[in-house]
């Protein structure tokens, strides 16, 4: 069984409430899977520059990706609570555009470029 995880559809407001459009675990580890610090990759066929942020404890951690040569951005805060439940804060965006970034992310170069 995975842990809750439970969002808000904005950083400063609204109520925090469940979502249940992914398995929490399966987010979870694909956000664990992110390098912590500044990264680039590939979503959707757009490369993006992120940067994971973790506190020592893993605690608080926030990550933020804008769209190199666009204007797309995500940016989110996730807490890990004392009762077991992640508290998922995306800021100024959806929360399924923020799970679904992280999910779709891949670290790296996108197929077909060559490295130098």
């Amino acid at each position: 069984m995975g842990t809750p995880l439970v969002a808000r559809t904005r950083c400063a407001s609204a109520e925090l409430r469940l979502v249940d459009v992914m398995q929490p675990t399966e987010f979870d580890a694909a956000f664990r899977g992110l390098p912590e610090g500044y990264s680039q990759g590939v979503y959707e066929g757009r490369r993006f520059g992120l940067t994971v942020r973790r506190s020592e404890d893993g605690r608080r951690n926030s990550l933020f990706a804008r769209e190199l040569g666009g204007t797309d951005i995500v940016s989110f805060n996730l807490y890990r609570l004392s009762s077991g439940k992640i508290s998922l804060k995306p800021c100024e965006m959806s929360t399924e555009k923020v799970v679904a970034f992280v999910l779709g992310f891949r670290s790296g170069g996108m197929e077909g470029e060559s490295g130098a």
